[in-house]
């Protein structure tokens, strides 16, 4: 299946959203460019990840590599911020995102760190229609970005092995992440370009479990992330009324 052309819908993919996101693609790596915050987010998002997964699959977190031979699927994988450092704890990682361009910036980036990360311009309907399957399915700043999360999430449900899991990282749709997420993030702090939101396409917990249940999978846990500006530092916390991760497992 060829990737959508730029005008095609879809209840899965915005092409707008892949395009504004390409044209980004040579800014990944920069900490202090549009994908700034993500740099920011990274040593906590990463701790979950690599703590659910390690819980999950029975490993030890302080044992390296910890996740050795784990096949680990990161979609909407960007520039490799989170697929590169889940190699070097072991993982086999596969990273895909739609917009070409963002592909080869992650490849160019990997291969300058001397990493072997299977990257590929796809979408994940054309794994999961070429039968692929792996232990763990990332979902990182991606379902608010979608236009319709149960029907992407049933689509993509098959990827996980039974016995898998799914980690996924979103934005909750309260009026408390719109003043901080949109208003304050994007239009007073400037930490990320006007627009990379909208407030419509935030999921609330309760309806990413229906949709992850609708599709197979069975809600594990919520976590929040929550921001303290006086250490200007972020960290897992139990208020999932902003930003909060969800585990999901696949009997």
């Amino acid at each position: 299946m060829p990737l959508m052309a730029p005008t095609e819908k879809s209840a899965t993919i915005d092409p707008d959203e892949v395009a504004r996101f390409a044209k980004l693609a040579d800014e990944w790596w920069d900490a202090k460019g549009p994908f700034g915050p993500l740099h920011q987010i990274s040593p906590t998002r990463l701790t979950y990840i690599r703590d659910q997964l390690c819980k999950h699959f029975g490993r030890d977190p302080k044992a390296l590599p910890s996740l050795a031979g784990l096949s680990v699927l990161d979609i909407g994988c960007g520039g490799g911020l989170v697929a590169e450092p889940l190699t070097r704890l072991g993982a086999d990682v596969t990273g895909i995102d739609p917009a070409p361009e963002t592909i080869e910036a992650a490849k160019t980036h990997a291969k300058g760190s001397g990493l072997r990360i299977a990257y590929r311009a796809a979408t994940a309907e054309e794994l999961a229609d070429e039968d692929k399957t792996f232990d763990a399915v990332l979902l990182l700043e991606v379902v608010e970005h979608v236009p319709d999360v149960p029907v992407f999430l049933a689509r993509l449900a098959p990827l996980v092995k039974p016995g898998g899991v799914m980690i996924l990282s979103t934005l909750n749709r309260t009026l408390k992440a719109y003043a901080l997420a949109i208003v304050g993030a994007e239009f007073i702090l400037r930490w990320l370009p006007v627009g990379t939101h909208q407030w419509e396409r935030f999921v609330r917990p309760e309806e990413l479990k229906t949709a992850l249940s609708g599709a197979g999978l069975e809600l594990a846990g919520t976590t929040g992330m929550a921001y303290n500006p006086l250490a200007d530092e972020w960290s897992l916390s139990g208020d999932t009324d902003v930003n909060y991760f969800a585990t999901a497992t696949k009997g």
